[in-house]
């Protein structure tokens, strides 16, 4: 009988360490600072608006579009939860922790504004400012270029 009301109440302990972690999952809150990669679209895709990638969680939906003519991309962007991203020219200078620690180096080089290309394209989401901001970089080289940023 001691053994049995043992294993009762071993199962009834796990149950409620199972619940209060499932509580506390339901819970979380997003990363302070996190980036996404993407790769472009491929060579000789047809023209118009092309989707090069796309991200989603439950905190949110972020695609990367790009503008097709003769076959080559000449205009990457991003579209969040289903809006495209009205760029801002310069991200937020509190930016920078969060940035260095997804490995872009500054100062970093701006891209034109609607000329935004690379080998590859990272978004980098900083939530540290009073607003979340969405940034966003070609790879020309081996560093990252500044295309635009918006509010997440």
């Amino acid at each position: 009988m001691k053994g049995f009301c043992l294993g009762m109440l071993t199962l009834v302990m796990a149950g409620m360490t199972a619940a209060t972690a499932a509580e506390a999952a339901t819970k979380k809150e997003p990363p302070a600072c996190a980036a996404i990669s993407f790769r472009p679209v491929a060579a000789g895709t047809p023209d118009g608006e092309q989707e090069a990638g796309s991200y989603k969680s439950r905190f949110g939906r972020i695609e990367i579009r790009a503008d097709v003519k003769g076959g080559m991309a000449s205009n990457y962007y991003m579209v969040i939860n289903g809006k495209r991203a009205d760029a801002m020219p310069t991200p937020p200078a509190a930016s920078e922790t969060c940035l260095t620690s997804k490995s872009v180096k500054l100062p970093f080089e701006k891209q034109a504004q609607g000329a935004c290309t690379g080998e590859r394209f990272r978004v980098v989401i900083d939530r540290s400012g009073a607003k979340p901001m969405a940034l966003f970089f070609g790879l020309r080289g081996n560093a990252w270029a500044y295309c635009n940023a918006a509010a997440v």
